[in-house]
Formats: structure tokens, C-alpha cells, sequence
């Protein structure tokens, strides 16, 4: 079983030592886990910075797989909050180190954090919508540098209300066109389980099949754990999920390299 989503205390948002989450996921009998600390620069709530010590970072991953080699494959990775403003400089990063896996992921547009819900205010949901994935897409049209892109759908975990398809499918169509052609990929993102989404996944059915009808084949699977209780949260269940909705494979990564993974 392949955990491809995980945090330690190296991110802002989790208080779990990273040897401490590492010995977890071995003694639970996963056989890959992807460490992806948060790296968002300048998060639009600066109380919470979202830095990474990337040297600390570095060492310690490269400590630890080599104490867990035979053991557990200790996948090199990093979760990247991208906004238009820090494209650059996240290809600059991300070029100074050896990453075996890159998630992008959006938890702010146009300056406004999603988690409390200053990007909702003075529009309407269905404006919300449109406008954060138009962002979503004007950001993956410019910037190429990352394996998957997390929680696509992150906006429904933050929103009152979740207005119909209609409002903006077609531009998440795009961006998925736009992704597969780029040869990336998406996960499911078994975190909204946790927050109560009900049957909304993360990403939803419908961007799920969506990104199948288009030929979409590379697919993480992740708890987004930031405490040990969490790691491996319903990734079983994922598995089998996928085989019902006909994927034939889960993705790994090794220097950035897709692998597929019979499910």
C-alpha cells in the first residue's frame, strides 16, 4: 500500500516529528510513503508562513531512508502552494533538490486564503467557482514543474454551498486536457473522508470520470495525514474503488518517473 500524501512538523500544520511519522507508516505495513511537507510562500495569512527549512528537510529524508532502506521506501517529495506571484521562484526551488514526487496545490487564489473564506466574500458561490478554476488553470498554463495536482476540488471542502457542474466543468475540462497532455497527474485525496464531505470526494466522481474519459491514467492516492492515526486512511478502500470505476493502475513515483501499479 502506497501512502502518497504525508506531513510531519516540517510543515506549519502538523506537530508530528517527521522520524515519528515515518516509523508509523512502517509499523502499518505500507510499503511506499511520500513525504510532502507544505512549501507555500507567501500564504495570503502571514501568521501562518508555511516555510521549510530545505536543507533540515533534506537531510533528514535522506537520513531516514537510509536507516528504513529495505524496510519502507521513503519517497523524497513536497507539496507546493502555487499562486501566480511564486511560479518562479517555485521552479527555482524545486531545480536545487532531488524530488522523487511534487504535488501542486492551491490553497489561496488571486491573494485570498480558501480556509476561512476570505476568497467567497463579495462574490457569489457560483462566481467563486468560476473564478478559482480560472486561476487554477492560468497557474498550470504557466507552471509545469510538479507530478500531481492535490485535492483538485479543494475549494468544496471550504465552500456553504456547491453549485451545479454547469458552473464551471467546462473549465475544469481544460485544465484536465491541459494536465494530461503535460503528462500529469491527480490524486484522490482520502482527507475528505476525515472532514465530513459525505460522498463529495476529493476529487469529486465527476472530475474522477472526467479525467478517465479524457485518457487520464496517472492517479495518487494520499491521506494528507498530518498525525500518525491518519496515515493510510482508506487507501484499501481507494484501491477497489478504482478497479469499480475502471482504472487498471495506482501511479508511484521514483526521480520524478511515473510508475504504474496494478490495482
Amino acid at each position: 500500500m502506497f501512502d502518497y500524501h504525508v506531513h510531519s512538523s516540517f510543515s506549519e500544520d502538523s506537530p508530528t516529528p517527521l522520524a515519528e511519522m515515518v516509523e508509523a507508516a512502517y509499523a502499518l505495513g505500507l510499503s511506499e510513503v511520500a513525504i510532502t511537507d507544505h512549501y507555500d510562500p507567501e500564504y495570503a495569512n502571514r501568521t501562518m508562513p508555511f516555510d521549510l527549512d530545505f536543507v533540515a528537510y533534506d537531510r533528514a529524508l535522506s537520513d531516514l531512508s537510509e536507516a528504513y532502506k529495505g524496510k519502507i521506501k521513503i519517497v523524497k517529495g513536497i507539496e507546493l502552494g502555487l499562486q501566480k506571484k511564486v511560479l518562479v521562484h517555485c521552479s527555482e526551488i524545486v531545480k536545487n533538490y532531488n524530488y522523487d514526487f511534487i504535488l501542486g496545490s492551491f490553497h489561496c487564489a488571486e491573494n485570498k486564503e480558501l480556509y476561512g473564506g476570505d476568497f467567497f466574500k463579495g462574490r457569489s458561490i457560483k462566481q467563486a467557482y468560476r473564478d478559482f478554476y480560472t486561476y487554477v488553470y492560468d497557474c498550470l498554463l504557466l507552471y509545469k514543474d510538479y507530478s500531481v495536482l492535490a485535492h483538485f476540488n479543494i475549494i468544496d471542502r471550504y465552500t456553504t454551498a456547491i453549485p451545479e457542474n454547469a458552473a464551471y466543468m467546462d473549465i475544469i475540462e481544460s485544465t484536465l486536457k491541459m494536465m494530461i497532455e503535460d503528462g500529469k497527474g491527480i490524486e484522490i485525496n482520502t482527507s475528505s473522508f476525515r472532514y465530513g464531505m459525505g460522498s463529495r470526494m476529493t476529487p469529486s466522481l465527476e472530475i474522477l470520470r472526467l479525467y478517465k474519459s479524457l485518457g487520464g491514467t496517472i492517479i495518487t492516492a494520499g491521506s494528507d495525514a498530518h498525525f500518525p492515526r491518519d496515515l493510510g486512511y482508506k487507501l484499501d478502500y481507494i484501491k477497489d474503488f478504482l478497479k469499480s470505476e475502471g482504472f487498471d493502475y495506482l501511479t508511484t513515483f521514483d526521480h520524478l518517473i511515473p510508475i504504474q501499479n496494478k490495482v
